[in-house]
């Protein structure tokens, strides 16, 4: 197979502070707390830890081997791996999927990340306190509805992405996750202690993890399944690219259970630290995507000191949103300085500008073009947005199972996961063949409406 590349993580916990980082965004402070809120807490908690064991560790563990038997981007190495195990030559282009995947969701994500940059100033100046509803979703609506503001702060996120990429291996992505996450952790903790104080993390604990089992519908368990998919940056290549930098002595197994615990336990922290502030204010919980720009903003306008809290919780969207965006830029970015001849800074500013240009449909999409639905009513967001989260990633993670437990050999397999051919090697390959496959499928067609369709014609209500 290739050999190692030139650079190297320095260390184990170099590679978990990375791939963590590529897995904790958005998705686990924004979307995760207000997911569960509508889902009936506890249950649905319940069902993503047991989601994350069952279908994040095999995912995470094929995605990592993958990269560090291929040592190159996802498309070359899927194109090796192909090749060596006796598969067709077409499967390079799952990897090559993963890699438009990771600029598609990139191109969207820094438009997201731009919103909580641009409330970090606000928070600072003190634009929340004793701010009434009808202010704080004012704020919200006068941000989205302004090209120029989102356009400079897509601009200066992406800025800052090529900058840290362009650097390299150790001197860009381990030096900035070697400082970003311990400050994401900190902000986060700061933000749990302050809420434990409050007096309401009874309820919050209640809340998450006194399960109400009959709130569970097929529904919320899919979206348990998907959840448990989505955030931790599985199908995309970000987790094979990093693998593909991991020394040759690390235990695969004990990474990818390293890496999982601390995005769950992320996830739930987060939950912990926004739950208590949402009841202490009589806020719904079940507020929807909402919840983190203009639900959480109009609680820290209420407090004393709350724009301390405002500004800590936006730096803190910011860094993991940041974390995220070096791993989904970097697959591409190794892809170009193999196939394009450029340099590592050249590929970056190649890579990191079309994902500029491709977030101005974004930007667009809020305010002047907010009428042009090209496809399907839906705007250029709503296209990026359902293709990758409904199409690519799930068809990204079913092709990766697929591939690892039906075409790679055994007798490699054992050896990238130092595994004998023992119960634990066959329960991982049992869960990679069937169980994953089938989860990832559910997921697949209820995302993209199929399977509520599927039920109808049979007499069952989804």
């Amino acid at each position: 197979m290739a050999t190692a590349p030139a650079a190297l993580w320095s260390s184990r916990l170099a590679f978990v502070l990375a791939a963590t980082g590529s897995a904790v965004g958005l998705g686990n402070i924004w979307k995760f707390p207000y997911v569960a809120g509508e889902s009936g807490g506890g249950a649905f908690v319940l069902i993503y830890l047991l989601c994350v064991v069952v279908i994040g560790v095999p995912l995470m563990m094929a995605e990592i081997l993958m990269g560090r038997r291929g040592r190159q981007n996802p498309a070359d190495s899927f194109r090796d791996l192909a090749s060596e195990s006796g598969a067709r030559s077409w499967w390079w282009l799952v990897g090559f999927m993963g890699i438009i995947a990771g600029i598609l969701i990139l191109s969207f994500y820094s438009v997201i990340a731009g919103w909580a940059m641009a409330y970090v100033p606000v928070a600072v100046s003190g634009g929340f306190t004793g701010a009434d509803a009808a202010t704080i979703s004012g704020l919200f609506g006068d941000l989205v509805s302004d090209p120029k503001r989102l356009l400079f702060w897509h601009s200066l996120f992406i800025v800052i992405t090529i900058g840290i990429v362009s650097a390299g291996v150790e001197a860009g992505l381990e030096k900035a996750v070697k400082y970003l996450m311990p400050a994401l952790l900190g902000i986060l903790l700061i933000l749990f202690g302050y809420s434990a104080a409050s007096g309401y993390m009874d309820q919050a604990l209640t809340f998450m993890f006194s399960p109400d089992f009959s709130k569970v519908t097929p529904q919320v368990v899919l979206s348990a399944v998907g959840m448990a998919f989505f955030s931790l940056s599985l199908g995309m290549g970000a987790i094979m690219m990093y693998g593909a930098y991991l020394p040759d002595r690390a235990s695969i197994p004990k990474l990818a259970l390293a890496v999982v615990s601390a995005d769950t336990a992320v996830a739930i922290l987060a939950g912990l630290a926004i739950f208590p502030i949402v009841f202490a204010n009589d806020l719904a919980p079940g507020a929807g995507p909402g919840l983190v720009f203009e639900t959480l903003p109009l609680a820290f306008g209420q407090m004393t000191g709350g724009w301390v809290l405002g500004t800590l919780f936006f730096l803190l969207l910011v860094v993991a949103a940041l974390t995220s965006a070096i791993s989904l830029l970097e697959p591409s970015v190794s892809w170009a300085v193999r196939h394009t001849g450029l340099n590592r800074k050249a590929a970056a500013l190649l890579a990191g500008g079309t994902v500029w240009l491709l977030g101005l449909g974004t930007v667009f999409s809020f305010n002047i073009a907010a009428d042009f639905k090209p496809l399907l009513d839906r705007t250029v967001f709503d296209l990026l947005d359902g293709l990758t989260s409904n199409i690519m990633l799930p068809l990204g993670g079913l092709l990766i199972a697929i591939f690892v437990a039906r075409f790679m050999s055994r007798k490699v397999l054992g050896e990238e996961l130092q595994l004998e051919d023992g119960l634990v090697f066959k329960l991982w390959h049992f869960l990679l063949r069937y169980v994953v496959r089938v989860c990832i499928i559910l997921v697949f067609l209820n995302a993209t409406g199929l399977l509520p369709k599927a039920l109808s014609l049979i007499g069952v209500e989804w």
